[in-house]
């Protein structure tokens, strides 16, 4: 018989304590060398965009230096600036367009956040598919769905033990369904849905205390708890399976995989010895604050009306939003799963930060959700206070992954790709051209760090990018002043800045060593580079639906070499 992998993993059971060698089975080192440390990929993802012009460094191409930072609402970054990369120039797909009449609009016409959200990891369309901007249908507004599954997933696909991602809900404790498809991100494409069928929303987690049972089995069923962990840690790895790979050893098997099987259990016991030592202590959920009392405060909203669940302190140094954080380097620590989602809430109401308005409004400038209207007292110092506040939380995880150290001297952050990933450019234009985005770590060396990198300088000409019009409505002193999202003021000059997401995605899963196809789409088995992905890299090939423009597709595949290391 030939031997299958899930029987393997499977064999494995779900022990925290094996899940750090999984990920290296494939490409063991020789004895006497160190083996690779696993390299991952953590996303933190927000909504409605910020203020450009504060969010992005003057310098949009160059190394960068603390000063770059110091005026803007990236300020709390400076202490990694030699291991970040900002990618400048990039445009997600699917953006909302009023003027959805098959000639010129920029994507589709459904919903100016559904289907944004919707296609921005994905890369695909959205259906039921509106050709009116402006309906209210049930359906198509509410309640569509891209026809693809998103980023997280395939890659999981392709490097996760349980082949799917750790999807964190940040704050969005409620129930177990996940949230609408006007918010949504992570979906996953049904192997038997037709290629017009929508995919199915994934809802992930959403509190840390569910996040720890999975890693210790502390808060409820889990693989293992903190005492039987520290009593295994002396044990060989395969010494805590031993039933199942005996249960194993008795399939009928040819002498070349029962080889293999010897192989592989010497392999796992060799790898243990290097990893669990360095980073997966059993003291580790402690020392970074992930105790019994503090994980169940930062997973129960808060008694106290003048606070929230994410901004309420749990510790000195950690807010309830630094918890699931703590959750992910814990995870990543461990290496129990390569890929990481952290996805702060829609529609949040800030109590903690002194705001009263629901993020979404106050990124409107008003106190409601419509795109015309007064501007609302402090409308840019509230989405400044939001911008610093999501600033702060990313220089927390990047803190907390460089404080663990490899044995070779590199750090956690050095090995992932962590990203923080924005909805939109601003959030009154509801643009996606010019998005902002910023990455902390190389990746295990694959990305150019300390540097701000035009990727779009083919198409613009000049290594210098405008850094948006956000301040152009409702500036300071223009309480209950008109403004207009309509006319899409705020946002960046729709002419540059297009350079499309797509290809980072691309380098983002050849970091990881996800494998493409003949043609270049990821692909389990694959032997390629990926260098396509999505439905299409130019978001008017979205307008009008699936189907909807010839000739849509990858117009330019490949990675950006600018963003690596030694570019």
């Amino acid at each position: 018989m030939r031997m299958n992998r899930r029987i393997f993993l499977r064999g494995l059971g779900g022990a925290v304590v094996a899940a750090p060698f999984l990920s290296s089975i494939a490409e063991r080192a020789p004895k006497g060398q160190t083996i690779t440390a696993p390299r991952q990929l953590i996303v933190m993802f927000t909504h409605y965009g910020c203020d450009t012009n504060r969010w992005f460094p003057v310098k949009s191409h160059g190394a960068l230096a603390a000063s770059d930072l110091a005026p803007t609402t990236l300020a709390p970054l400076t202490p990694f600036i030699d291991k970040l990369l900002i990618p400048r120039g990039i445009r997600a797909m699917n953006e909302w367009t009023m003027n959805n009449d098959g000639t010129n609009g920029l994507g589709q016409g459904n919903d100016a956040d559904l289907q944004v959200v919707g296609s921005f990891l994905t890369l695909q369309p959205v259906t039921p598919n509106s050709n009116d901007p402006f309906s209210f249908s049930q359906d198509t507004k509410f309640d569509a769905r891209p026809v693809g599954s998103s980023l997280d997933h395939v890659i999981a696909q392709q490097l996760s033990p349980p082949g799917t991602p750790l999807f964190m809900r940040v704050g969005n404790t409620g129930g177990s369904k996940g949230e609408s498809p006007q918010s949504n991100i992570s979906y996953l494409k049904a192997a038997s849905a037709g290629p017009a069928d929508p995919a199915d929303m994934y809802p992930g987690l959403g509190t840390p205390a569910l996040v720890f049972s999975m890693l210790t089995g502390l808060f409820g069923p889990g693989p293992t708890t903190p005492a039987t962990y520290a009593m295994t840690r002396g044990k060989q790895v395969t010494d805590l399976v031993k039933a199942d790979l005996e249960s194993l050893e008795r399939f009928d098997m040819s002498a070349a995989d029962r080889n293999k099987l010897e192989a592989w259990k010497a392999l796992v016991n060799d790898t243990g010895g290097v990893m669990t030592p360095s980073l997966c202590t059993s003291d580790l959920p402690t020392s970074l604050g992930a105790t019994a009392d503090n994980i169940t405060t930062a997973s129960t909203s808060p008694t106290d009306s003048g606070s929230d669940i994410l901004t309420q302190k749990i510790t000195a140094d950690l807010d309830g939003a630094d918890m699931y954080s703590v959750m992910a380097v814990l995870a990543a620590a461990c290496n129990f799963n390569p890929v990481i989602f952290l996805k702060y809430p829609p529609n949040y109401v800030f109590k903690g930060l002194g705001l009263t308005n629901e993020s979404e409004n106050v990124s409107r400038r008003a106190n409601n959700a419509n795109l015309t209207g007064l501007c609302t007292p402090n409308a840019l110092a509230d989405i400044l206070t939001i911008d610093t506040y999501y600033a702060s939380k990313f220089a927390k995880l990047a803190g907390l992954l460089d404080g663990i150290t490899n044995a070779d001297g590199s750090t956690l952050l050095d090995n992932t790709a962590t990203v923080w990933l924005n909805h939109f450019s601003d959030g009154l234009a509801m643009n996606t051209n010019n998005l902002p985005i910023v990455q902390a770590g190389g990746c295990g060396g694959y990305f150019k760090t300390g540097w701000a990198v035009n990727v779009d300088i083919q198409n613009t000409g000049s290594p210098t990018l405008s850094q948006g019009n956000s301040e152009t409505q409702c500036p300071p002193g223009s309480s209950g002043a008109m403004f207009n999202g309509l006319t899409k003021g705020t946002g960046t000059d729709p002419s540059v800045a297009n350079a499309p997401i797509n290809k980072y995605f691309y380098n983002l899963m050849n970091a990881l060593g996800v494998k493409g196809d003949a043609d270049g789409f990821p692909a389990k088995g694959g032997t390629n580079e990926v260098s396509q992905f999505g439905y299409s890299d130019l978001t008017t090939d979205f307008n009008g639906g699936l189907g909807a423009v010839a000739g849509a597709g990858i117009h330019n595949p490949g990675e950006y070499t600018a963003l690596k290391a030694g570019s």
